[in-house]
């Protein structure tokens, strides 16, 4: 469904700026949770990919504060500070393969994923405010999911399957955990024109990609 609507719609203004407060709200702190992770990564690879997703992170916090300064949507937290501790506590207690799990097939691939459904809705400043988080997202999906086939290799065949037949498992209690924060994403993607429904649908089959993905053998 694309309703008709205008970047002047106070709705559709409204609307827009808590998506946007909540998108800037999550990469901040995948921002912190990607620090905290640093000193305790496995490798120098490890290390260095975390570092440079810190440093992409605080460049879309900043983007994205910028935009909504200038469009006049600057909202509120949508997310608690209690919430936002609480997230923080979670990555911080995630050993290394749950960590590439949570961070990046459910926040990343599958969060980006949504997020990617609303730009061709959005007003054009909008747009153009996604477009350098949105191509910095494949990187940093790309790197998790490298890392976890590199996991996945090191494996014996039946550590390798039950560790895969996790995943699903694992996505599907961030997600209920996200729709018990009472975010109200139904009717802030309904209000800037996203069918919630499909977009969910659409998200779903994402995760089935991305965990084929994850299942394919590390290229040579």
């Amino acid at each position: 469904m694309n309703l008709p609507h205008k970047k002047d719609d106070p709705a559709y203004r409204t609307a827009m700026g808590r998506l946007l407060m909540l998108y800037t709200q999550v990469d901040r702190l995948i921002m912190e949770a990607c620090a905290a992770r640093i000193a305790s990564a496995p490798d120098e690879a490890a290390k260095l990919g975390l570092a440079k997703q810190v440093g992409d992170e605080s460049k879309h916090v900043t983007i994205q504060h910028a935009w909504m300064e200038k469009f006049g949507v600057r909202q509120p937290k949508i997310i608690s500070d209690v919430q936002e501790a609480a997230i923080l506590k979670h990555f911080r207690q995630l050993d290394w393969l749950d960590f590439l799990i949570d961070m990046y097939l459910c926040v990343e691939a599958l969060g980006s994923d949504a997020v990617e459904k609303v730009v061709p809705l959005a007003d054009p400043g909008t747009r153009e405010s996604l477009r350098i988080p949105l191509q910095d997202e494949l990187d940093h999906i790309a790197f998790g999911v490298n890392r976890l086939q590199q996991e996945l290799a090191g494996m014996n065949a039946v550590d390798r399957e039950a560790f895969l037949q996790g995943i699903p498992g694992r996505i599907a209690a961030l997600n209920h955990a996200f729709h018990n924060m009472g975010l109200e994403a139904r009717s802030l993607f309904e209000a800037v024109g996203t069918d919630y429904d499909d977009l969910c649908r659409q998200v779903l089959a994402r995760k089935d990609e991305i965990l084929e993905e994850v299942s394919r053998p590390l290229a040579a």
